[in-house]
């Protein structure tokens, strides 16, 4: 493969994984503040069908995503007012609006299936796109593409570099130390839930916007479980998680290809391929896989990998909090 194809390849890898960032880095800052939101695959493709259909029937892009980013937030304030308002189970509330929104997705997208609309237009950056390899792989796309690096970097200085970040931290690992040392706790996790949802919602835009362009019935079926396990494999660091949102890219984009080497061989193989290989991965990132994967290496060498490939999610993650106790 010649420089112009790898380019060309690695294009075709961050095109593939920007709804992936917007769905991973909603549901990181999210579970970061100890709240799980389990709908998120029914939630894209609500979203992916009401961003078409605002976009659509408006003849405005903008239109579209902040439609689909107000559902979003309307689906994860349901999981916000069951799980932090009535103190329920957030797990069985986010599966159940899972269904929920698959199925109204289906019912109200019929007339929008396989309809044209507007789609996100190509946006080269002058210059920056002329350098050999990196322009073509990183500024030859368009605006979604360029702000998913904005936000990744974005997310993780909000987390790491700020004060309301450490705050962030604070409530999904231990609220009560939060709350004494200030913390509005359950208003914080209202507000990074809305927040989370949203950014689910554009991802959800961007399928149907700019990556299939167009609506069909259950077109991004299990892309929502998959942003689940991409969080928990990115051990909910924005950076970590990126990469593995583009490692699902890569695996993707793999099985397109490998479609044309083995034609033979049915296209289901080369769809779902992507699935079973980041369930592996993320057995591996658990305690005991970890420890097994690495027993063989030498100690020092043991502990350091050890630390950065373990998964530890935050400690009050999908608990409830009662400020008033």
């Amino acid at each position: 493969m010649d420089l112009s194809g790898l380019a060309g390849t690695l294009a075709s890898i961050i095109f593939v994984s920007v709804p992936l960032i917007y769905a991973t880095m909603g549901e990181t800052l999210t579970e970061r503040a100890g709240i799980v939101n389990l709908s998120l695959d029914g939630t894209i493709l609500l979203t992916a069908m009401a961003g078409f259909a605002g976009a659509y029937l408006s003849g405005q892009l903008i239109v579209g995503f902040l439609v689909a980013a107000l559902v979003g937030a309307a689906v994860a304030a349901v999981v916000a007012f069951a799980g932090i308002t009535l103190k329920r189970d957030q797990i069985a509330v986010g599966f159940v609006l899972t269904m929920l929104c698959t199925d109204l997705s289906s019912f109200l997208g019929n007339p929008y299936v396989r309809v044209p609309g507007p789609f996100m237009p190509h946006w080269t950056i002058p210059v920056l796109s002329d350098i050999p390899l990196i322009g073509k792989a990183f500024f030859d796309h368009d605006l979604l593409t360029y702000l998913s690096y904005v936000l990744v970097f974005a997310v993780w200085f909000w987390m790491y570099k700020t004060r309301h970040g450490l705050m962030l931290q604070g409530i999904g690992e231990q609220p009560r130390a939060a709350y004494a040392r200030g913390a509005t706790v359950n208003r914080l996790r209202w507000f990074y839930t809305l927040l989370g949802g949203a950014l689910v919602g554009i991802a959800g835009a961007t399928y149907s916007l700019d990556i299939k362009i167009g609506w069909a019935h259950r077109m991004t079926a299990g892309v929502g479980w998959i942003a689940l396990s991409i969080v928990i494999f990115g051990g909910w660091n924005p950076l970590r998680v990126a990469l593995g949102a583009y490692l699902f890219g890569a695996l993707t984009y793999l099985g397109i290809v490998l479609q044309g080497v083995f034609p033979t061989l049915p296209t289901e193989v080369f769809t779902v391929a992507p699935f079973p290989v980041m369930i592996l991965a993320l057995l591996l990132t658990n305690s005991e896989g970890v420890d097994r994967l690495l027993a063989y290496l030498p100690a020092g060498i043991r502990y350091r990998l050890r630390a950065a490939i373990r998964s530890t999610g935050p400690a009050a993650l999908g608990t409830t909090f009662d400020e008033k106790l």
